[in-house]
């Protein structure tokens, strides 16, 4: 993302350069070196491993063409750190990448910017660089997150084990809800699920180094995400649908949409596999960051995929376990 910061005002310069110090130079920080050279320059802590995530949205597919500007910066940016957050990892500054159609205006994306402002400073990172590019498609926009964590304590969806119970934080389901209901299908009142749809809370700095076994965070659908870590493991799973945390909204919205909770992604919230012995390490972690956790199942060993039960025992068969990126 080059600019050149000690050059002419805005209408001299280049209009991909103008476009750039407008609305991104306030956002960088160090490393991003003013946004002047093609590359930032970053060195992760003493002792700590450099992770990196990168996630994609996309106009229509991933935010509606009218969701609010500022509310689509902070979501892009929130499902990166919700990704460093299923590490245990800590932010260090990300890259952000815009493919911009004519359609959008210069008001579009000082609201943007605006977003990404307000969550850098909720967050502590920065802008170190990225790319713009025009487009006669949708917009598109990319971040990718760099964050570290202790060396070699990173949490992995591989390391779920025979016995280790199935935890997850916050809610499930509002995102889905939220989707519906901007689109007109269901009753939000209030807001709520709208608002969870389009600022999800990832759930950061936790500690959870040394008490999950495993973990990921629920972007695609609870019983989908949860069939991933549980391959990555070589083991299956087990959850009771009653025991799975609704919201108030949620349980409003009725039991009929249970399924589209359970199955209908953009939860951001994080799906944990916790030893028995470490539940109570886990309840005082969440505790002291004001977070809710909930055991809802098992993981199994001789068993494949993910079994969904209602309180009674009985099976559920979903529709649809998860959303799929193609």
């Amino acid at each position: 993302m080059p600019s050149d910061p000690a050059g002419p005002p805005d209408a001299r310069l280049p209009p991909e350069f103008g476009f750039i110090r407008r609305h991104f130079q306030a956002l960088a920080g160090e490393g991003a070196l003013g946004l002047a050279d093609d590359a930032a320059l970053v060195r992760p802590p003493a002792g700590r491993d450099l992770v990196v995530a990168v996630d994609t949205m996309v106009e229509g597919v991933h935010f509606l063409p009218d969701d609010p500007a500022d509310t689509v910066g902070r979501k892009l940016l929130r499902c990166n750190l919700s990704d460093l957050a299923a590490m245990d990892a800590t932010p260090l500054g990300y890259l952000l990448s815009v493919s911009r159609p004519p359609g959008r205006d210069d008001d579009w994306f000082a609201g943007f910017a605006a977003g990404l402002h307000d969550d850098q400073a909720r967050y502590g990172v920065t802008l170190l660089g990225g790319d713009t590019t025009g487009t006669s498609g949708p917009l598109v926009l990319s971040l990718t997150i760099l964050g570290h964590v202790a060396r070699g304590r990173a949490l992995r969806r591989n390391g779920a084990r025979d016995g280790d119970g199935v935890w997850v934080t916050g809610t499930i389901g509002d995102g889905a809800l939220g989707l519906r209901a901007l689109r007109g299908e269901l009753d939000d009142p209030a807001g709520v699920l709208a608002r969870r749809y389009r600022l999800p809370e990832p759930r950061m700095g936790l500690g959870l180094g040394g008490i999950a076994s495993a973990a990921m965070d629920i972007s695609d659908g609870l019983v989908q995400d949860l069939g991933h870590l549980a391959r990555e493991s070589g083991v299956g799973a087990r959850i009771d649908a009653s025991l799975v945390p609704l919201s108030p909204a949620a349980r409003h919205a009725g039991a009929a949409w249970l399924p589209v909770c359970l199955g209908g992604g953009d939860d951001y919230e994080l799906l944990l596999a916790v030893p028995p012995s470490h539940e109570a390490a886990l309840l005082r972690a969440a505790a002291a960051r004001g977070v809710a956790v909930t055991r809802i199942g098992r993981f199994e060993a001789g068993t494949q995929g993910v079994a969904v039960h209602d309180a009674s025992g009985r099976p559920l068969v979903l529709d649809r376990a998860g959303w799929s990126h193609f």
